[in-house]
């Protein structure tokens, strides 16, 4: 599996969440090895998207398509300076229920000290996570070259989220968070997308 993030600022989220809208729509059905995309803008303007896709050839393929050519011009249009861009084949999914369901996403960006640890930490007790968290529908967790990482979390509304937040973390899994935690280099960043734009092939 491939994964494209794109990252970056806008002035203009409801044309730019307009735009993310028209690209499942519109572009997605003729999108070859498309696998699915999320994304949104934050409150304070921030965009974010997760674009999946069978392999990076797929993606390649997608982007010499003329109609998102275009699309990405008219998009990119609505930015204040540019996208950042972070392509990466190291992919793990853990899906629970229908992340199209989410009506909210948390999206971290940040770096580790071991990303194979940490992907395995993640895996670990997936069970018990969700019988801990029963909001979370999945995630989508990406490796990037040189330790980055981004972590999409779908839950089933943000009011779930944030009381599952204050909810006491059980001793069996809190070494687990602990570990995940110490593997982290300095402080993550938080999109909160509390329209998520969502979809992928049905």
């Amino acid at each position: 599996m491939f994964v494209q993030v794109i990252q970056g600022r806008t002035g203009k989220p409801e044309d730019v969440h307009a735009a993310l809208e028209r690209w499942l729509t519109e572009l997605a059905p003729g999108a070859a090895g498309w696998l699915g995309s999320t994304g949104g803008v934050t409150d304070d303007g921030r965009i974010i998207a997760l674009a999946r896709f069978e392999s990076a050839d797929a993606a390649r393929r997608n982007s010499e398509r003329p109609e998102q050519d275009r699309w990405w011009r008219e998009t990119a249009a609505l930015l204040d300076g540019d996208a950042q861009f972070a392509d990466s084949e190291e992919v793990t999914l853990d899906l629970v229920g229908d992340p199209d369901e989410a009506g909210f996403v948390q999206i971290m960006r940040g770096s580790g000290t071991d990303p194979d640890r940490a992907r395995e930490l993640m895996t670990q007790d997936s069970d018990k996570w969700a019988a801990f968290r029963p909001e979370i529908l999945g995630t989508v967790a990406v490796v990037h070259p040189g330790g980055g990482y981004t972590v999409a979390i779908y839950f089933t509304s943000e009011a779930d989220a944030r009381e599952g937040e204050r909810k006491e973390v059980p001793p069996e899994l809190q070494a687990n968070m602990e570990e995940m935690n110490k593997l982290s280099v300095g402080e993550p960043e938080f999109f909160d997308l509390k329209q998520p734009a969502i979809r992928s092939p049905r």
